[in-house]
């Protein structure tokens, strides 16, 4: 029954995906533009031409610098932790996925202005990219980040 519960309750996990070419050759299109400079005390100084050329830089560094709390930030607001952190997180999983809606998020990313999806194309590739040119790095659930994520954070909370 336990089993039953939790594929009723939770998306099923997809495998690693691998990035096509076509993402690749856009991931390196992208980081090209993007100019990162670590000062004295090092904090990333992150340039960009675009709004989204920073954002891809500024999550690529994030993920750099603590990738696994990227994914826990996303794994809770899904809620999802449960997945990485065993069943005793299941009462609060439910409580999240009753108060974030992943379905709204999608909608509301489909709904969007064509400046605020190159935003949040910019946020999914550079994750993605990190990714991609670390290999070691195996996300405990999240094998691939999609541009709807940050748009689950309805209550005004930085992702």
């Amino acid at each position: 029954m336990k089993k039953l519960l939790l594929l009723l309750l939770f998306p099923v996990t997809c495998f690693s995906q691998e990035f096509t070419k076509a993402e690749i050759e856009r991931f390196h299109k992208q980081a090209s533009a993007v100019t990162i400079i670590e000062d004295t005390w090092g904090v990333p100084h992150i340039y960009g031409r675009t709004d989204a050329d920073a954002v891809f830089g500024m999550m690529y560094v994030q993920c750099l610098q603590n990738f696994r709390q990227v994914e826990r930030n996303y794994l809770e607001v899904f809620g999802r932790l449960a997945e990485a952190d065993g069943d005793h997180m299941i009462w609060q999983d439910i409580q999240m996925q009753m108060i974030y809606d992943t379905a709204a998020a999608k909608r509301d990313y489909a709904a969007s202005p064509a400046w605020l999806k190159k935003l949040l194309h910019a946020f999914a590739d550079g994750v993605n990219f990190y990714l991609y040119k670390h290999p070691s790095v195996k996300p405990v659930v999240l094998k691939r980040f999609e541009p709807w994520f940050p748009l689950m954070y309805t209550d005004g909370s930085i992702s």
